[in-house]
């Protein structure tokens, strides 16, 4: 034994020595301030330092145990009220596999002297409409507790138990849906919380729930839209033959996208699958069946495909679109493609111009179309290189001007830089010496070295909770300036004065609410010159500004709404009554229309508008159920201008084209549809229609991945072929119609009296 050793070790023991000495003294627990201290012995001081397991734990098997009860509950109807073999054989698997658990997660809490909890749910009194007043609050609580993990209510049950055949079904697979998400998020929500799951096979457990889970509600998903009749359920996949279905719609044109706007080897913009050879599969498999107890594999058993998760540097996804006279401009993230309409609509492409960057959104006032840009490897001169360093002088973000005189060679004549980029703009006002601008940006602050004044943390300098208002000088656009950002979310002298993010509690039908985004910004704001009005759909809250000086915006009227997740994009009918606002759940690149879905969320809200305040009508959600290769959620359309009703397009990304009539706002119903099957059978694809607009008697869509597609209106039992012509033969100020710039047509008086009629069906 060497010296230094010797010395070490007689240290290590004299070490422990003074500590078996120092415990003699006493241990002190201090109580709340003002509260006696007691002495608690050894045990109680290490207890709370015991890492085998967290309170979070033991509290997530708790809960969990009356989650799985309460699936054994459902799964036990299941026998007397369907002959569904589908439904029958997930029933068995509940009962089974839920049994297990219920037993292992009893033994996990007992071997640790811990408590089963509150295991009896049936004492749920919580629901719609139901007086409070004198209610024991930690029911409450649970109960609001319970909706949050995805739990039936008392009400829910009755009626299932209630319910047979196709019925039952139907209330069986959207409950158990709801309840298995339940569970999965009752894991992430364990995952995040510090110490938790920290014995392995805790941690194991947690995780075969989720990927157990997932799968179930995949083939419940795929058994609920099979009990729809729609005939876009089921479409077949494909990018140029896909599955259609069409209803009191007529394809007037479907362009691809023009050279230089797609990938030749790649115009699906696929992600490339990851190739493994034999020895490297098999040895992922088996590590991946140690560590989760299962390969991936799909329903026939068959391992199943591996794709790339990262985007490429170019996208060339089809955005928004913008038309002045027989000139219709689609924008993109890669440029903008320019077309002449031409015989029946049709759009002949004459010029297509690259400035990469996204999002591409566009608008044109005279010689002059405006772009905007979000993207940070969007560049000042329009290169295809890109921007690679944090703080670049070549970097651009913000509103581009184009000079159009030449649609064929489009000249850039100026720029506004912003903090935060450009998402989308509106044309506030234009005449021949000024335009006013209101930009909205979405994306990450950029840093004050870059762009002097850009702050995310900088108190009330900071870049958040504003909107930009920019001022053109038409006869020098590049003198373009922000003459202010107006704090248009503030109250009572807090610049975040609307809803500060998080969700909104339990829903009137027990049910959980969403987690809406907070309001720092807005995605879109829909300006109504004439009637000095704007409707701005801003992440958390819808609100309405007095634009009657438009360089000085206010808000009039904010709400919110328990079901959105994200305020997207807001519409005027034509007088000015109504705004009808979406909720983009998911970013546009989930599949959020899946037949689980809640009909509730990223849908459509409907409001009046009286005396500039906004009343809830209603909600409106596309009825056809897509699948999981299908991002869908609302997101943006136009007014169809036939008089006396209301009547509306919009995009749902891969969920098709939806037309709705909203003139009873409180009943609105669809009366025409197009829908594509899935761009691809194995991926899910950001793809679909990113808007849908109605201008001069046709509907212009454009594809994401795809191209530009065209439609026209056919007369049906919704619309007669007078109410067709007459909204063929609108008229739009100015010849012009820019996305977020809505103005109030008119008729011929000849169209406007042949189409006057009663309402029909959904009017």
């Amino acid at each position: 034994m060497t010296k230094s050793f010797r010395a070490l070790a007689t240290g290590l023991l004299l070490s422990t020595a003074s500590a078996a000495i120092a415990q003699q003294a006493p241990i002190v627990l201090p109580g709340a301030p003002g509260a006696q201290s007691r002495v608690i012995d050894k045990d109680e001081a290490i207890r709370l330092s015991d890492t085998r397991y967290s309170p979070a734990d033991v509290k997530f098997m708790q809960d969990m145990i009356v989650h799985h009860q309460q699936a054994v509950e459902m799964a036990a109807l299941v026998a007397k009220r369907t002959s569904n073999e589908g439904v029958r054989t997930i029933a068995d698997r509940i009962d089974g596999s839920q049994a297990d658990e219920i037993a292992f997660m009893r033994g996990w809490l007992e071997d640790r002297g811990e408590s089963m909890g509150a295991t009896d749910h049936s004492n749920m009194q919580h629901h719609a409409g139901m007086d409070h007043t004198g209610m024991d609050h930690r029911k409450m609580d649970q109960a609001e507790h319970h909706a949050m993990m995805g739990m039936a209510t008392p009400a829910q049950m009755a009626a299932l138990a209630e319910a047979d055949g196709a019925e039952f079904d139907r209330q069986f697979l959207t409950l158990m849906i709801r309840h298995h998400q339940g569970a999965i998020d009752m894991v992430e929500d364990l995952h995040e919380q510090p110490g938790s799951a920290y014995d392995p096979v805790m941690f194991e457990f947690t995780n075969d729930i989720v990927s157990d889970q997932e799968t179930e509600v995949e083939r419940m998903n795929v058994m609920l839209s099979q009990l729809s009749a729609d005939p876009r359920v089921g479409l077949a996949a494909g990018f140029r033959d896909a599955g259609e279905a069409i209803s009191n719609l007529r394809i007037v044109a479907a362009l691809p996208k023009p050279t230089g706007f797609f990938d030749p080897d790649n115009p699906a913009q696929l992600q490339p699958e990851i190739e493994e050879d034999e020895d490297e599969a098999s040895d992922k498999d088996t590590k991946r069946a140690d560590a989760e107890g299962s390969t991936e594999r799909d329903e026939d058993g068959d391992d199943e495909d591996r794709f790339g998760q990262r985007s490429s540097l170019l996208s060339f996804a089809n955005t928004d679109m913008a038309f002045s006279g027989d000139l219709l401009v689609a924008g993109s993230y890669h440029g903008f493609n320019a077309y002449r309409l031409g015989e029946d609509g049709k759009p002949n492409l004459v010029s297509s111009i690259v400035c990469p960057g996204g999002q591409g959104d566009v608008s044109i006032v005279g010689d002059l179309l405006f772009m905007s840009v979000q993207d940070s490897r969007a560049r000042v001169d329009c290169g295809l290189g890109g921007v690679a360093d944090r703080v670049s002088d070549e970097r651009f973000r913000g509103l581009r001007i184009f000079d159009i005189s030449d649609v064929t060679r489009p000249v850039q004549v100026g720029q506004v830089q912003t903090c935060r980029g450009s998402h989308t703009h509106s044309v506030v006002s234009a005449d021949d010496k000024r335009i006013v601008i209101y930009n909205s940006g979405t994306s990450y602050v950029r840093p004050n070295e870059e762009l002097a004044g850009c702050f995310e943390n900088g108190g009330d300098n900071t870049a958040l909770f504003s909107i930009d208002v920019i001022e053109v000088p038409v006869a020098n656009p590049a003198a373009s300036r922000i003459t202010s950002s107006a704090r248009v979310f503030a109250e009572d002298d807090r610049i975040a004065g609307l809803w500060l993010g998080g969700d909104h509690g339990t829903a009137a039908d027990g049910g959980p609410t969403q987690d809406t985004n907070i309001t720092d910004h807005c995605h879109d704001i829909t300006v109504f010159p004439s009637k000095k009005i704007a409707a701005g759909a801003c992440s958390g809250n819808g609100i309405v500004l007095d634009i009657s000086d438009p360089l000085q915006p206010k808000r009039i009227d904010d709400v919110t709404e328990t079901g959105f997740a994200y305020w997207h994009s807001a519409t005027f009918n034509n007088d000015g009554t109504k705004v009808l606002f979406t909720d983009e759940w998911g970013g546009g690149g989930r599949p959020r229309c899946q037949a689980g879905d809640p009909m509730e969320w990223g849908a459509n809200a409907i409001y009046e508008l009286k005396d500039g305040k906004l009343e809830f009508s209603s909600l409106y959600k596309l009825p056809a159920p897509q699948t999981d290769k299908e991002n869908c959620v609302a997101h943006n359309g136009s007014i169809i201008p036939v008089p006396g009703r209301d009547i509306f397009v919009q995009a749902w990304y891969q969920g098709g084209i939806s037309v709705i009539d909203f003139t009873d706002a409180k009943n609105p119903v669809e009366i025409a549809y197009f829908d594509r099957g899935p761009v691809s059978e194995d991926q899910l694809i950001t793809g679909g229609y990113w808007s849908a607009y109605w201008y001069n008697g046709r509907i212009y869509a454009t594809e994401i991945t795809r191209g530009l597609d065209v439609f026209a209106l056919e007369p049906s039992e919704f619309l007669t072929a007078e109410e067709i012509a007459a909204a063929e033969g609108a008229v739009y100020p100015g010849g012009l119609f820019n996305p977020q710039t809505q103005t109030q047509v008119t008729w011929p008086d000849q169209l406007e009296a042949a189409a006057d009629r009663p309402s029909i069906s959904g009017g």
